[in-house]
C-alpha cells in the first residue's frame, strides 16, 4: 500500500490528483468548524446510542457542534441509497441506468435534487431540536428568521459537501463521499485514543497508572489490529464461479471455447446493513430523546433497548443479516447475470443454461451473502458486546469509548483499500508497456 501511494506521488497527474483531494478535505475540516449564528454551546453530548451519536461519527462530531457541516453527507447518501432503490422498482429510472452517460448525469441531477430535500427536512428537524435543548440564543428580529437563517446555513452546508465530494471525483483520486467519510471517522479517532489514554492514566499523569486499563487498552489494540487483518482479507476474498464459452465460428473466424469465472464477493454489501440496522434500532432512543426524561419510552430504552443492552444487541444482529440479503436482492440479479452468460455462449460446466443456471448462482448467492452478513455482524456486533458484558459485571465503562468502532474501522478500511486499487489502476495504466515497447 505505501509503495502505491510512493509511486503514485513519482506520477505529476496522480501527485496533483493527490494533493487536490487533500485540499478538498482539509476545506471539509475547517468548515465543519465554522459556527452559525445563533447556536449556543454542544447539545448531543448525553445522547449516546441514539441516531444522533451515530451520525455524528460520520460527520466528524459537526453534529454534537452544531457548526456548518452538521449535516454532513448523510442527506446526500440517503438521497443515493433511495434514488438506488427506486431504480429497481421504477421502470423509468431502471431505463434510465441503462441509457449510458445520459442516463447517469439524469440520475444525478435527481439525486441532487433529492439530496436538497432531504436536506431541508432535515435542517428544518435539527433547528427544532437544537430549540428544544435551549442551544440557541435570542433572535431580535424574531423566531422565524432564526430559523430561516439557521435552516439556509445548513441546507447550504450539505450541497456544498455534496460538491466537494463531486469535486473530489472530477479532479481528484475519486470516492469523493468514501473520502469525506474517512476524514471524518479519522478526525474522531482521537477522542478514542485520548479514552484509551485515560484508562491507562485514570488518575491523570503517569503517577495515576491503572494496571487493569492497561490490560483493557491492550485488549483493545489487539482486537483493533486483528478487526484490520480480516477486513482486509475479507474484502479481497471472492468465490469465482468457473464460465465454459462454447467455440463459435463467425466468417473465417473461430471466437470462444476459453474459460473463465464469475467472481461473487463474500462481502458484497459493504457497511449498507449496518447504515440500514443503525438508523431503525436507534429510533426508539432518538424519539425518547424528544419526550420527557422520567416518560415510559425513556425507562423503556434506559432499561431494555439501550445500546449497552442484550435487547439492543439481538436485534441489532438480526437487522444486519436481513438487511444483507435484503441489499443483495435489491442490487444483483441472478436472472440478468445468467442470461448474459447465455447470450454470449457461455455456461457454467454441469449446469444446463436458463433456471437451472439461475438456481444454481442464486444458492451460491445466498450462502456467500451469509458469510459476509456474518462477517459484517461480527466487526460491528463485537465491539458493542464487549460494552454489554461490562455493564452487566459492572465493572468501569472501559470499552464505552469504542462501541460504535467496529463499522467505523470497516469503513476507514474499505475506503483505504478502495483508494489504493484505483492508484494502482491509473498507474498501471500510465505505465502499461505494449509489445512495441
Amino acid at each position: 500500500m505505501f509503495q502505491t501511494i510512493k509511486n503514485a506521488w513519482k506520477t505529476l497527474e496522480l501527485r496533483n490528483k493527490l494533493l487536490f483531494t487533500f485540499i478538498i478535505l482539509v476545506l471539509y475540516r475547517l468548515g465543519a468548524s465554522i459556527p452559525v449564528p445563533y447556536v449556543t454551546g454542544h447539545i448531543f453530548d448525553g445522547l449516546t446510542g441514539t441516531i444522533l451519536d451515530y451520525l455524528n461519527t460520520f460527520s466528524g462530531g459537526a453534529l454534537s457542534q452544531a457548526t456548518l457541516f452538521a449535516l454532513g453527507v448523510s442527506p446526500y447518501i440517503t438521497s443515493s441509497i433511495v434514488i438506488q432503490l427506486l431504480t429497481v422498482a421504477i421502470p423509468a429510472l431502471q431505463k434510465w441506468s441503462q441509457d449510458g452517460d445520459e442516463g447517469r448525469k439524469k440520475i444525478n441531477a435527481l439525486t441532487r435534487v433529492v439530496t436538497l430535500a432531504l436536506a431541508i427536512l432535515t435542517a428544518v428537524g435539527y433547528v427544532s431540536l437544537l430549540n428544544s435543548y435551549g442551544a440557541l440564543a435570542e433572535s431580535t428580529v424574531g423566531d422565524w428568521f432564526r430559523t430561516i437563517v439557521m435552516v439556509a446555513c445548513y441546507c447550504a452546508g450539505a450541497m456544498l459537501v455534496m460538491w466537494l465530494a463531486e469535486k473530489i471525483n472530477d479532479k481528484g483520486i475519486g470516492n469523493g463521499i468514501s473520502m469525506i467519510l474517512f476524514a471524518n471517522i479519522i478526525a474522531g479517532f482521537s477522542s478514542q485514543a485520548s479514552a484509551i489514554w485515560n484508562m491507562v492514566f485514570s488518575k491523570g499523569g503517569f503517577k495515576g497508572f491503572n494496571w487493569l486499563g492497561l490490560v483493557f487498552a491492550v485488549v483493545i489494540i489487539i482486537a483493533i489490529a486483528a478487526f484490520v487483518v480480516l477486513i482486509v482479507r475479507v474484502t479481497d476474498a471472492e468465490r469465482r464461479i468457473p464460465i465454459q464459452y462454447a467455440k463459435r465460428v463467425v466468417g473465417r473466424k473461430m471466437y470462444g471455447g476459453q474459460s473463465t469465472n464469475l467472481p461473487i464477493k463474500v462481502n458484497m454489501t459493504g457497511v449498507m446493513p449496518i447504515i440500514f440496522a443503525n438508523s431503525i434500532v436507534a429510533i426508539p432512543a432518538t424519539i425518547a430523546s424528544f419526550t420527557a426524561s422520567d416518560g415510559w419510552l425513556a425507562n423503556f430504552v434506559n432499561n431494555w433497548f439501550n445500546y449497552n443492552k442484550w435487547p439492543y444487541l439481538v436485534v441489532f444482529f438480526v437487522l444486519l443479516i436481513a438487511f444483507a440479503y435484503f441489499y443483495i436482492a435489491i442490487s444483483f440479479n441472478p436472472i440478468e447475470v445468467a442470461n448474459n452468460i447465455k447470450n454470449n455462449g457461455g455456461a457454467v460446466p454441469g449446469i444446463r443454461s436458463g433456471r437451472p443456471t439461475v438456481e444454481y448462482i442464486t444458492k451460491i448467492l445466498y450462502r456467500i451473502t451469509l458469510v459476509g452478513a456474518l462477517f459484517v455482524a461480527v466487526i460491528a456486533v463485537v465491539p458493542m458486546l464487549a460494552v454489554v458484558i461490562e455493564s452487566a459485571i459492572g465493572k468501569s465503562n472501559y470499552f464505552t469509548a469504542v462501541a460504535f468502532g467496529g463499522s467505523s474501522l470497516m469503513i476507514v478500511v474499505g475506503v483505504a483499500l478502495e483508494t489504493v486499487r484505483e492508484l494502482e489502476s491509473q498507474l498501471t495504466l500510465r505505465n502499461y508497456k505494449g509489445f512495441l515497447d
